[in-house]
């Protein structure tokens, strides 16, 4: 058995990609669109895992607004739980998403575990790969904000 890919639907595919893509630094492999259904699908790999068999993928699902224009609302991305990535280095991590406008909830005191959330609330956890670093400013004293 090989575990896949884990999916999240999202209200606006230009968001999500702006944050997992763009922000987070995921990969885009594959997308597919299906008119019949009307529904795109985007699956993205942890950069350094463009061949996608190493780690499970994170599968987005648009699901296209109805004839009207309207979309379906989400809610509840809390009880999904969360996605989890190693990176090699948290601060720089951390740093690269506040440089993308994404709130770091959970800051990396601890050099080691920050949480964010993607447009669609999902709550994202990353975890120092090896080792914690050592405490650092200005995420030694960065106080949490909301919840994740």
């Amino acid at each position: 058995m090989k575990y896949l890919h884990t999916m999240v639907r999202v209200e606006n595919l230009d968001a999500s990609l702006k944050f997992y893509r763009d922000a987070l630094g995921m990969v885009e492999m594959r997308r597919t669109e299906h008119e019949a259904g009307r529904f795109t699908l985007v699956y993205l790999a942890a950069s350094g895992d463009e061949a996608g068999k190493y780690q499970p993928q994170v599968e987005l699902t648009y699901n296209w607004p109805d004839a009207d224009g309207k979309a379906e609302a989400y809610t509840g991305g809390r009880n999904f739980g969360h996605i989890a990535f190693a990176v090699p280095d948290i601060y720089a991590a951390c740093q690269r998403l506040a440089d993308h406008g994404v709130t770091i909830l959970r800051p990396p005191r601890d050099g080691r575990m920050a949480f964010v959330r993607s447009p669609d609330q999902i709550s994202v956890e990353l975890l120092q790969d090896g080792p914690a670093l050592a405490p650092a400013e200005p995420w030694a004293s960065m106080p949490n904000t909301g919840s994740w």
